[in-house]
């Protein structure tokens, strides 16, 4: 699978968190769901646009262990930074540092082309740091049958 690497500079985010697995899809699609069927996006304060971001960290070892999944947004630094009282106990805020990624580009019909993606990932040769890893879901990515998805994928 072909990739690229930059170097993004911080940002901040906000979204709704689930500590779970790989083995545990049925959980992480449960999770999705929620997150679109309580309209979570609306619920984020200080947006700086509507992509969707799915942030895997707090990796207990590597991506066969558990790790934290949140969905949600990049926030304006000033704006994001402070919880409503009435979004403070689901949502979640996190500062990503400067970093360098493998950036992925998963194409095709989804959920399969995610899929593909991932094992694709799990099974290179890259020198992951297991900090901050994501998928961008942008305009690309609205069309289930022909979705394009961005995996960026955090390399020492």
């Amino acid at each position: 699978m072909n990739y690229k690497i930059l170097t993004l500079p911080s940002f901040h985010f906000i979204g709704l968190p689930l500590r779970t697995s790989n083995d545990k899809m049925d959980e992480i699609g449960a999770h999705w769901g929620r997150f679109y069927s309580e309209n979570i996006l609306s619920k984020i304060p200080g947006k700086i646009d509507n992509e969707v971001l799915g942030l895997y960290t707090d990796y207990e070892s590597d991506h066969t262990k558990l790790f934290t999944l949140i969905l949600g947004c990049r926030v304006d630094p000033i704006r994001g930074t402070t919880l409503s009282r009435a979004t403070s106990k689901e949502l979640v805020s996190r500062t990503i540092p400067e970093s360098k990624y493998a950036v992925f580009k998963a194409k095709g019909k989804m959920p399969d082309c995610i899929m593909k993606a991932w094992s694709e990932i799990w099974s290179s040769d890259i020198e992951r740091a297991f900090q901050f890893d994501f998928e961008v879901y942008g305009e690309k990515s609205h069309n289930p049958e022909d979705a394009e998805i961005d995996i960026y994928i955090s390399v020492k």
